[in-house]
């Protein structure tokens, strides 16, 4: 997900989208706990579109 798609969102619709992300990076983690996880490098892409909503929303507070 890119920076500009993640501006265009409203507060409200930036905080589901933290949620379902934090959801698929848990589902990730046990993924790869169990070995069953076919591409490592997603958990941290999805660790990035965390970071980058969490910043979006911090702009958007002030």
């Amino acid at each position: 997900m890119k920076a500009a798609e993640i501006r265009n969102l409203s507060a409200s619709e930036l905080e589901n989208r933290l949620g379902e992300l934090k959801k698929d990076l848990f589902m990730l983690r046990m993924q790869h706990a169990t070995n069953h996880l076919d591409n490592p490098v997603k958990i941290s892409t999805v660790r990035r579109d965390i970071a980058r909503v969490k910043t979006v929303l911090r702009e958007k507070q002030s």
